[in-house]
């Protein structure tokens, strides 16, 4: 089955990207030059696809041209993953795409960090101010400190990236970072409406500093982001350090000139989160530090300390949650509960599922939780897109119905709508 999985995967990636709008233009490039000219020089419209090989990239791409909605600007792979840009921080390089303009498409794309000294490798993506309509989607993107960082342009800029959408990617380290800057592997400050959907994101350390990483937090007094149907590993090729699942908040931002409306108080609002397998995080799944409004409804947290609300301004409606550890009110946070279920050991969760130690949450025995959730309208499906529509809800991220229908583990691929990228979603 994950045979054949897998081979769906590839060819609806092929076929999505083989696809040429009538007004586009398509630019092929072949070299490191090519493909700096071509992003030097591009306009709404253009698709610069790249051809299988290795683009070894000695400096930033700035991309600071405008796209459109009815004519982004698309860099993508001309097969999946078989362009292979690799940044090492030379000429004191610390990133690789800058994004400066919005209506940015990215896809398909193989993106490695091959820096000596793991500070030199900051971002893949760095969005910075306009970078409205970005979408980073399909690719693959391991060994840098925040694989996609986002914030405004210079202290007291009032621009953030908004509207952003970061689906179906694998994002991960091979190995710890040595560095005392931050690693998050999506470190958002600011901005609106972020959709972080669908992605695989596991193996992330911080050894230097504080040793605390995040899977991914939106922060910075940023509002209405989603995070769903994402499955974070935190520990599966190597282990060390503290790490963190997904988070409203992060560790906190100063000083207020680099946030939204110059404070950092709240770190997010109305945030969702939803649908999400949290696994093998040394701390909190879940974290919400100063996240006012958030929702937080059927995920599955297995081997991590819980979820915690933090600090006065954290306020949340925690719904159908199916999770080992507790969920912790804290430093004057607060929180509505109903529907979860908290506490469950690790080897309840192995009679429970196939081999939830792996992400294989095959069903073997639901009576604890199969029909048991409470209304939750924000969630009408589950972590692979099935719906929910069998009367009462299952409590967890995924729902087990007659025609479900779900691989998660990692590389296991999923149903068609988990896969790839396959336009704007509402």
């Amino acid at each position: 089955m994950r045979h054949v999985m897998l081979v769906q995967r590839a060819l609806l990636a092929a076929a999505l990207i083989a696809t040429v709008p009538a007004h586009a233009v398509l630019k092929p490039v072949s070299d490191v030059g090519g493909l700096t000219q071509a992003i030097a020089n591009a306009a709404p419209g253009d698709i610069i696809e790249l051809a299988a090989g290795t683009y070894d990239v000695p400096g930033n791409l700035n991309c600071t041209a405008a796209g459109s909605a009815l004519a982004p600007i698309v860099v993508r792979a001309a097969s999946p993953q078989a362009a292979k840009l690799r940044f090492n921080g030379a000429g004191n390089t610390v990133e690789g795409f800058k994004v400066l303009a919005p209506y940015w498409r990215f896809e398909g794309l193989d993106v490695e960090g091959t820096c000596a000294i793991d500070s030199n490798c900051e971002h893949a993506f760095h969005l910075i101010g306009d970078a409205d309509f970005t979408v980073i989607a399909g690719n693959h993107l391991r060994d840098f400190n925040a694989q996609i960082k986002s914030n405004n342009a210079a202290s007291g800029s009032a621009a953030f990236p908004d509207d952003v959408q970061v689906t179906d990617n694998e994002i991960y380290d091979t190995r710890a970072r040595s560095t005392s800057n931050p690693v998050t592997k999506i470190d958002v400050v600011g901005g609106r409406r972020w959709q972080v959907r669908a992605n695989t994101i596991h193996d992330f350390q911080k050894d230097g500093g504080d040793t605390i990483s995040y899977a991914a937090f939106l922060k910075g007094n940023s509002r209405d982001g989603v995070f769903e149907r994402n499955l974070v590993t935190c520990t599966n090729a190597f282990s060390g350090g503290t790490r963190i699942g997904l988070s409203f908040g992060g560790g906190g931002t100063s000083p207020g000139t680099v946030c939204e409306d110059g404070t950092c108080i709240p770190e997010h609002q109305n945030g969702i989160m939803r649908n999400n397998l949290i696994l093998a995080c040394s701390d909190v799944g879940i974290y919400l530090n100063n996240a006012t409004n958030s929702r937080v409804q059927h995920n599955t947290l297995y081997a991590t300390s819980g979820i915690d609300v933090r600090f006065p301004a954290s306020t949340a409606d925690l719904r159908n949650n199916l999770m080992g550890g507790s969920i912790r009110n804290r430093d004057g946070g607060t929180s509505t509960q109903s529907g979860n279920v908290t506490g469950v050991a690790d080897v309840t969760f192995a009679a429970w599922f196939v081999a939830p130690a792996g992400a294989d949450f095959t069903l073997v025995d639901g009576s604890s939780f199969v029909n048991l959730g409470v209304d939750a309208p924000l969630v009408t499906d589950d972590f692979c897109g099935n719906d929910r529509n069998d009367g009462q809800p299952d409590i967890g991220a995924l729902e087990y119905d007659a025609d479900f229908h779900c691989t998660t583990t990692i590389g296991g691929g999923g149903p068609s709508d988990r896969l790839f990228y396959d336009g704007f979603e509402s």
